[in-house]
């Protein structure tokens, strides 16, 4: 796969876009944090500015990834984003700490641009058979930076600062931005048969997802994977509190074990993509995620809670691995940004609304039940995904797929 040049650059790139956003992330918080002593409500925004240009500029930005040529849409992102971190630096060396949250606002709206066309440059350049081995190494990228982000972004910030943090920032993104721009120039964008202005194409892609069957299933998936994370994920410190009986310290060792198995998942996935059908991996995937969550929510040993964090994250890749490598396949190249654009923005509303429901369902009921719940919710996406299961093994029966 390192030998696409498309596939090598991308993800060279996409390397110092991880490291530039961790660095940022926790700068960001760690100096609102001491500046504002711990205000639950200026921290809160800092969750808003970063989540909210998905749901606002998902769509819209993968619109725009349709219409524009991919290449060029990539590297004016990545350098306004290095820009915008420039501009709030010498905000914040002014005295206006509220720059950093328009600016973690900016960045993560360009974002939205750019990555449905780094799809689109895959969905062009990437041979059918090396597509889910290269999906797998994107969360496997994901996945490295889960463990090791904080932890850069924490040092660095406690070691030189907020404007040296931001320094590194901007270098970061416009060192992707550079790097990007070394590749071939963008072959010319086929006209689209709905070329009567934004609105339309916009509408179009909508009805395009409406209109297909894998993509409707794919989306309905994703809700319920979404949903089921977002429930767990605000509570896994009561699993130590409550469950383990140690102090909320522990919940590192918790999400290093995770974030390692992930790691490892991940580059297994590449390993043997060629060998599963990535339906398959993203059923497998679901189910052992339903029967793990379910398991940690009951779990009092520290042990068997670990064991389920590290089964949990090796599967986990399955999920995210299969799901990107099926909306690819089942996307004409026109469409690829607007749904990614939309199919993305649906994950990650639905795990808002599963994080600001989790606290009151454990109220209501229980912390296992909660967890119970979320178990329950990524077999529902494990059962609607069973029609693309059986139609793809039909085919694959009947004769060669199309």
């Amino acid at each position: 796969m390192f030998a696409n040049r498309y596939v090598r650059t991308i993800i060279l790139s996409r390397v110092l876009l991880q490291l530039g956003i961790w660095i940022r992330n926790y700068a960001v918080l760690l100096y609102v944090s001491e500046l504002t002593h711990n205000n639950p409500v200026d921290i809160s925004l800092i969750s808003v500015a970063e989540f909210a240009p998905i749901f606002i500029f998902g769509l819209i930005g993968g619109t725009f990834a349709d219409r524009w040529r991919p290449k060029r849409t990539m590297v004016w992102s990545d350098l306004l984003s290095g820009l915008s971190v420039g501009a709030v630096l010498l905000a914040v060396i002014n005295g206006g700490w509220v720059a950093l949250l328009i600016g973690s606002f900016v960045s993560a709206s360009l974002s939205q641009f750019s990555q449905p066309s780094a799809m689109k440059l895959y969905k062009r350049h990437v041979p059918a058979e090396q597509l889910q081995g290269v999906m797998a190494m994107s969360q496997t990228l994901v996945a490295v930076f889960t463990v090791l982000g904080p932890v850069i972004g924490t040092f660095i910030f406690i070691k030189f600062g907020i404007n040296v943090s931001l320094i590194l920032t901007a270098v970061m993104f416009l060192g992707s931005s550079f790097i990007l721009s070394t590749l071939p120039r963008d072959e010319a964008e086929p006209k689209s048969e709905n070329n009567g202005g934004f609105i339309k194409e916009l509408t179009a892609g909508l009805r395009y997802i409406r209109d297909n069957k894998s993509l409707r299933t794919l989306s309905m998936t994703f809700s319920a994977v979404g949903l089921a994370s977002g429930l767990t994920q605000p509570l896994q410190i009561f699993l130590v509190i409550e469950n383990l009986g140690r102090d909320r310290q522990f919940l590192q060792w918790l999400v290093m074990a995770n974030g390692a198995a992930m790691l490892v998942g991940g580059a297994a996935i590449i390993a043997i993509a060629k060998k599963f059908k990535p339906q398959t991996l993203l059923l497998v995937g679901l189910l052992v995620n339903a029967v793990c969550t379910v398991g940690m929510g009951a779990s009092k040993q520290i042990w068997l809670t670990i064991v389920l964090l590290v089964i949990s994250g090796l599967f986990y890749p399955c999920i995210q691995g299969g799901i990107q490598t099926l909306l690819v396949r089942n996307t004409e190249g026109a469409f690829i940004g607007r749904v990614s654009g939309t199919i993305m923005p649906i994950f990650m509303g639905m795990m808002v609304v599963g994080m600001f429901i989790s606290g009151y369902l454990k109220d209501a009921f229980s912390l296992i039940g909660v967890f119970a719940v979320s178990g329950m919710f990524a077999m529902l996406g494990a059962l609607l995904l069973l029609p693309i299961v059986v139609k793809k093994s039909s085919k694959a029966e009947a004769g060669p797929t199309a």
